[in-house]
């Protein structure tokens, strides 16, 4: 399928555009083009012409007098938007921008970036950078990189793209040096056009794909990223992403509690969840989780088969495997009795399995290991613990045999296998030698970042398996055509309009209305300010429980009384009584405006004590039921919902049903809404009831 960005990404004619022989980036460049094997036309653009690295060089694209494709710009950053007329002029279609001193350096930097924007629109050219360092395909030997690159470059089907070219770089120099081979790597830089979704809505339709590995320092599109998520989860592709910024948050929504739960980068953790995304946080764990990701594919399940040659090693295996919630498999008793065919009496069979030390003296165990775990049902992945030598002779003669084996193994074996070293491990030209004649599926992370990347993907990958629920349908809710609810009765009321269940509420404006209120019902009551002015009632002494209805009249004068102290400039709309509950499992149901990804739902255990207790799930609106169903799970508390230690169970289903309508009630409210909290939503098995509500305006 042809893309509006193949020209850009596979390029057949290429301008290097201010080429001089002094220009280190220029020298950079086209010794990337030529070192990768293009077979495309390179052209120097130079307004001095003459002959420039042996070949003529052109005054201006329009001199060239044929099609480009794109044009690496070398020019400083005050003349860029000059050379847009020639390429405009001449129908170059696409730009990479390789200077600096743009937005990232200020007013006048911002100015100049608004203006290269301006003259790029004009002619319809699509643009990389500024401030980048542009982008390679290693599939089609295709590269507008400045950066310099190790070699030898082979070709995998791992896309990397990155905000920062020196993140860029130092991503792809690690690739090389473990052996990681890469089908493209993209420096987005600055974003005038060209940004990262746009870069990964792009390979990730690409056959040759079948991982994206993002660094990214912020999401400019947010509509544009959950489309590419969505995108990548259809086709089941991982999308491994490291991101900055995990120690910032923002403040949002101060006067209600969720604001303390909802900072930018949980929001971002939550979109990860919800769609699938595998958060890294180091350059070791992106490639290496995006290399365990192409190499073991899509298991059939979850139950890892771990073997190795030490019962030290099956220990750290396993210890690792716990800490990193992977499932070992269980072996059946067909398989451990086809192991004990070949595998000394002493021999323990279970994963993680242990062969012993004989292995190495008879490498056939490798093979006949691998055959017997495949032919299991409980197994759905094999990772084999095994060095591969880089240049020691005796090492080399030792362990050859065995990964022979093992490479054996691996060709007829139907199941997903990966082998990983002890520890992480640089690959030279004569462990790649190794590898590739052996075809061994081999990842150089080592156990620990190895065994942790397996667990990540295979999380992301039975998520990904699992129908991805329709969630704007189910979730959409009329306008609300009024003004936002200010008081808490007000909210009350408009929670009740979307069927949430709400306490039975009297709005009381004298005492004697207090009184009358409270003589009405059965028991004690509870009495709460009624103001638009004050969220939390409680830290001005708005808030008395367990009133008996004949000290109604009373405790409304003592509650007017303090909180008019306490806040003189508040108006106070009168007292609420409501009847006093039971104690019974309390959750915070909140929703608050991120300035980037919109609405977003937070679910905690608490009540009063949510920001204590820090237990709390996140996911961007809207959401279904399901949805809410495994938000409710994710929290350390969920086992109170399910009726611990003699405790009544909750109605799942009915708490998940008012929940929906809850969110219905935010959505309802539109762009008007900063804020929706429910705090508590007092459960006690299939009763149900907002005792307290608010609503925030934006």
């Amino acid at each position: 399928m042809t893309s509006k960005l193949d020209s850009l990404f596979r390029p057949r004619t290429i301008a290097i555009v201010g080429a001089s022989e002094k220009s280190r980036w220029a020298q950079m460049a086209l010794r990337n083009i030529t070192s990768l094997g293009f077979t495309g036309e390179v052209i120097m653009v130079n307004r001095s012409g003459g002959e420039v690295f042996g070949q003529k060089a052109f005054r201006s694209c329009v001199d060239y007098g044929k099609p480009i494709d794109i044009a690496l710009v070398l020019v400083p950053a005050g003349v860029t938007a000059m050379v847009f007329d020639d390429l405009g002029a001449a129908g170059v279609k696409n730009a990479v921008l390789l200077a600096g001193g743009f937005a990232e350096s200020g007013e006048e930097g911002r100015k100049a970036q608004e203006e290269v924007g301006r003259q790029a629109k004009k002619y319809g050219i699509r643009v990389i950078g500024p401030n980048c360092l542009g982008f390679a395909n290693f599939i089609d030997r295709a590269a507008v990189w400045t950066g310099t690159f190790r070699h030898p470059i082979g070709t995998g089907s791992i896309a990397v793209i990155s905000q920062s070219g020196a993140v860029g770089g130092a991503i792809h120099h690690y690739a090389a040096q473990q052996g990681i081979d890469l089908a493209a790597i993209v420096s987005t830089g600055n974003e005038l056009d060209i940004d990262v979704c746009d870069s990964a809505g792009y390979f990730v339709e690409q056959p040759e794909i079948s991982v994206l590995a993002l660094f990214i320092e912020t999401a400019r599109n947010p509509a544009a990223f959950k489309q590419v998520a969505a995108r990548a989860r259809e086709l089941g592709k991982p999308v491994v992403i490291l991101k900055v910024g995990r120690s910032e948050v923002t403040a949002k929504a101060a006067q209600a509690h969720t604001g303390a739960l909802v900072g930018d980068d949980k929001v971002f953790d939550a979109l990860c969840r919800q769609y699938g995304f595998i958060r890294v946080n180091s350059i070791d764990e992106l490639l290496t989780t995006a290399d365990v990701a192409s190499k073991i594919g899509k298991p059939a399940g979850n139950r890892a088969a771990i073997v190795s040659i030490s019962g030290g090693l099956s220990e750290i295996c396993a210890d690792i495997a716990h800490q990193n919630d992977l499932p070992l498999a269980s072996l059946s008793q067909q398989t451990a009795d086809r192991l004990y065919e070949f595998l000394p009496d002493f021999a323990t069979v279970h994963c993680p399995l242990d062969l012993t030390g004989l292995a190495t003296n008879n490498p056939e165990f490798a093979e006949k290991t691998i055959a017997a775990l495949d032919d299991d049902p409980g197994v759905d992945l094999i990772v084999y613990i095994f060095e591969v030598p880089r240049d020691d002779a005796d090492k080399t003669a030792f362990a050859i045999p065995v990964l022979e084996s093992i490479g054996r193994g691996a060709a007829a074996c139907s199941k997903p296998i990966l082998v990983l070293p002890y520890n992480v491990k640089t690959v030279n030209e004569s462990s790649r030698d190794i590898i590739d004649v052996n075809a061994i599926p081999y990842a150089s992370g080592g156990i620990d970042l190895g065994l942790a990347a397996v667990a990540r993907v295979l999380k992301t990958v039975i998520a990904m398996r699992e129908s991805v629920p329709d969630q704007g349908s189910e979730a959409e809710a009329p306008a609300w055509p009024d003004a936002l609810p200010r008081s808490e009765f007000e909210a009350q009321k408009f929670l009740a309009s979307f069927d949430v269940p709400v306490v039975p509420t009297t709005l009381a404006i004298s005492r004697e209305d207090a009184a009358k209120a409270a003589a009405g019902l059965a028991g004690p009551v509870v009495l709460k300010i009624a103001s638009a002015d004050i969220a939390h009632k409680s830290d001005v002494g708005g808030v008395r429980v367990n009133v008996a209805p004949s000290d109604a009249a009373n405790v409304f004068d003592e509650i007017v009384g303090k909180v008019s102290a306490a806040l003189p400039q508040a108006k106070i709309d009168g007292v609420l009584v409501s009847p006093m509950r039971e104690p019974g499992m309390e959750i915070l149901v909140g929703v608050a405006r991120d300035p980037q990804w919109g609405l977003v739902l937070a679910l905690a255990i608490g009540g009063i004590f949510v920001e204590i207790l820090g237990d709390s799930s996140l996911r961007l609106l809207p959401v279904d039921r399901k949805t809410i169903g495994v938000m409710l799970r994710e929290l350390r508390g969920s086992k109170l919902l399910q009726g611990y230690r003699g405790g009544e169970a909750v109605d799942m289903a009915r708490l998940e049903e008012v929940i929906f309508n809850i969110t219905r009630a935010a959505l309802a409210a539109g762009d008007r809404l900063e804020a929706l909290e429910v705090n508590p939503l007092r459960i006690s098995g299939s009763r149900i009831e907002a005792l307290d509500a608010l609503v925030l305006e934006g």
